[in-house]
């Protein structure tokens, strides 16, 4: 079941990134059904997406469209007999509603397979707040932040902001992923307006400290042992990394393999493995890092990163001699593994 749109901002992106993944997917090994959610969560059979996938995955679209008929309920307890008959779900879903750990609960209960991290590394790895506190416990230097929760003292919260971390700072929402709701502030003013775009995506957010540096990234794969891919480096085009810069103006560059010495992308690729395993993820995730005169600082890890044809996670995997197609075929192994390793243990009377 190849799962994608969702409720989230990034609903859009899911829509893309679907497409790619479908082309990828060799048509010897898979049936893919097409299942797309709608931003007021309904889930339909998408009966057109797989007409044209049947017809020649060449032809499909930029984004798959997210309409069709309702599909049936996936009902808790009922493994193995789910009524679409699919072997595993590869769930594209960016951002809450599908990154966050409520759909691989939803999916842990349907008893169905799917592609990612499960429930708690999914939950740690999409809050930016509980996953800086993660990064501290392990021992990674990461960003000075603040947090705020949406109904107690703005002003005091914007009183500890410049107290603690001063200007310029980062305004983020703690659930949210692609830079949505992310902004910029340079004086009070523009830290109030943050605050409120933030407080609009979630109700939980975060202001951080700025960090000067090159960003390096990581792509992870598997976990017992994550394997860390070749670095790479993103080079805004824009004062930071921005949604546009992410899927809209392919404006940033991309640079795979990252221009690093070899004691600095071993450092780096140990550094993303320690962010990995802190949050307690499985099978793939993209660390982020920044590179200055602090070193390196661990800056998030996306559980679900984006598969469009620019992103980062699928060309480190490329640059580190593992194609395209190969790594989402090393996906489904690791989530069929895992789910029959689980069904071992799940509801055993001790």
């Amino acid at each position: 079941m190849l799962l994608f749109g969702g409720r989230s901002a990034e609903h859009d992106v899911s829509r893309v990134t679907a497409v790619a993944v479908a082309k990828a997917l060799d048509p010897a090994r898979y049936e893919i059904v097409p299942v797309g959610i709608t931003t007021d969560g309904r889930w339909l059979i998408a009966r057109d997406a797989q007409k044209l996938l049947e017809a020649g995955r060449d032809a499909l679209p930029a984004a798959l469209v997210v309409e069709g008929e309702p599909m049936a309920e996936l009902v808790p307890g009922t493994a193995g007999s789910n009524p679409l008959g699919v072997d595993v779900v590869l769930p594209l879903l960016h951002g809450p509603y599908g990154e966050d750990g409520t759909m691989q609960g939803l999916l842990d209960l349907a008893g169905l397979a799917y592609v990612g991290a499960g429930v708690l590394g999914s939950a740690v790895g999409m809050d930016k707040i509980m996953m800086k506190r993660a990064f501290t416990a392990a021992g990674l230097r990461t960003a000075r932040a603040v947090a705020l929760r949406d109904g107690h003292d703005r002003d005091a919260f914007c009183d500890r902001v410049e107290a603690e971390l001063g200007y310029p700072c980062f305004v983020k929402p703690s659930n949210m992923g692609s830079s949505v709701g992310v902004s910029k502030a340079r004086d009070r003013a523009e830290l109030e307006h943050a605050v409120d775009l933030a407080l609009g995506y979630d109700e939980w957010i975060m202001a951080e400290e700025m960090i000067t540096g090159r960003e390096i990234e990581v792509a992870i794969l598997g976990d017992d042992p994550p394997e860390a891919s070749l670095p790479g480096e993103v080079v805004p085009a824009a004062e930071f990394y921005s949604y546009a810069d992410k899927y809209e103006d392919d404006a940033a560059k991309l640079l795979a393999p990252a221009p690093l010495d070899e004691a600095e992308t071993t450092e780096v690729r140990a550094l993303a493995v320690r962010a990995f395993e802190a949050c307690r993820l499985e099978a793939m995730a993209r660390v982020d890092f920044f590179y200055g005169e602090r070193g390196f600082v661990v800056n998030e890890l996306n559980t679900i990163p984006g598969f469009t044809p620019i992103s980062m996670y699928p060309r480190l995997w490329e640059v580190s001699g593992l194609p395209y197609e190969q790594l989402l075929d090393r996906l489904i192994a690791l989530a069929l593994d895992r789910h029959a390793r689980r069904a071992r243990r799940a509801g055993r009377q001790r």
